[in-house]
């Protein structure tokens, strides 16, 4: 695509933001009023269709094509650090120089904390995810608490069994089939009763959030802990 073929499909998806942004705020009411009809239509739909959590009626029910956008942000943040990083480890690996894993060096007391805290964190990401309908918390949450739980191995000094916990493809599938449930229920389960729903997208949104970050660190961490060495004193 050229430069101004570029420039001009960016003008024409520009002005259709723009026509609906501009038809959005004229139909608010006015700002700083005594009168917010949103908040009371919004609690009044979440607890008539069964919601006891209305931040994730609105999240997962009243307002999904907005969260789902905010899904697929994170999924392209997350296919992007991990094209981008892949690009400069193979850029390096062809420059002649040899690769390889540092040491960890933790103390004892870390190193226990780390393997203890590991199946409590991630019950407990587990449980946000799967209570999300009904109390504070809910699946990006608890998906950030998974995502970032399985990483106390490397908090514990055991990088190599950190590596074999998360094999990549398995994540790199697992998010991308989360991301496609989660699209396919907003768009195609507008009938379901919203007590229905909001777990449902709970929990895929858990697994999205959880394989994304998983993914992200496990980049940044290939290029964080590569000791580099000259070509032929690999060890």
């Amino acid at each position: 695509m050229t430069a101004r073929a570029r420039v001009l499909l960016f003008a024409v998806g520009a002005a259709g933001v723009a026509v609906l942004f501009v038809a959005a705020f004229r139909g608010l009411p006015e700002f700083g009023g005594p009168v917010h009809p949103y908040a009371g239509r919004a609690v009044h739909q979440a607890v008539g269709q069964g919601t006891q959590n209305v931040v994730a009626s609105v999240t997962f029910d009243q307002r999904g094509f907005d969260t789902l956008g905010e899904e697929l942000i994170l999924l392209a943040a997350a296919v992007s650090a991990v094209v981008v990083l892949h690009v400069v480890r193979r850029e390096e690996e062809d420059d002649g120089t040899a690769h390889r894993h540092g040491p960890a060096e933790v103390s004892d007391a870390l190193r226990i904390a780390g393997t203890l805290l590991l199946p409590v964190t991630l019950v407990a990401g587990v449980y946000i995810v799967a209570h999300g309908h009904q109390s504070p918390g809910g699946g990006f949450q608890g998906g950030v608490v998974l995502g970032t739980a399985v990483h106390l191995l490397y908090l514990a000094g055991d990088y190599p069994a950190l590596q074999r916990l998360r094999p990549l493809p398995a994540f790199e599938t697992a998010e991308a089939v989360a991301a496609a449930l989660f699209t396919a229920i907003v768009l195609y389960a507008a009938g379901w009763a919203a007590a229905g729903r909001v777990p449902a997208l709970n929990g895929v949104v858990g697994a999205e959030v959880g394989c994304a970050l998983v993914l992200l660190l496990a980049k940044f961490f290939e290029q964080a802990l590569l000791v580099r060495e000259p070509a032929g004193e690999k060890k």
